[in-house]
């Protein structure tokens, strides 16, 4: 084994530190904030599979909640959110993992521009011409 000399020490101890003061400035502030640990979900496209992959979510097992929902017809939003709603009843989740309120369920063309900025995971399931550049 090499022996390492003080040159080597240096610069691997440097490095380390210089790692852990960046580490937390790296950290999204927004994560913490509010001291919840929940993953914020948001529902950009409220058909069969956007529909299913947010109750997948839900049922991960994970903290997670679904926060905002959007979808370019307000109805398929509100048949979304009664399904959700209805799953999680049936798999008896706590009801607070689908805290949705109207005013976060959007609805036209720019309804994933409002939804983004709420969320830490967005579930895009629009067709591909549809989804945000």
């Amino acid at each position: 084994m090499k022996e390492l000399n003080r040159r080597e020490f240096v610069k691997t101890a440097g490095a380390a530190a210089g790692s852990l003061i960046l580490a937390p400035s790296m950290l999204s502030a927004k994560a913490h904030i509010g001291g919840d640990d929940a993953i914020r979900v948001g529902l950009v496209g409220c058909g069969g599979r956007g529909t299913g992959a947010a109750v997948q979510a839900l049922l991960s097992g994970q903290n997670v909640r679904l926060v905002a929902m959007a979808d370019a017809f307000r109805d398929q939003v509100d048949s979304s959110y009664q399904q959700i709603q209805e799953e999680m009843e049936n798999n008896e989740l706590p009801a607070d993992r689908l805290s949705v309120p109207e005013e976060h369920k959007f609805s036209g063309f720019e309804g994933y521009q409002k939804v983004i900025p709420l969320c830490d995971v967005v579930i895009l399931a629009t067709p591909p011409g549809f989804r945000p550049i």
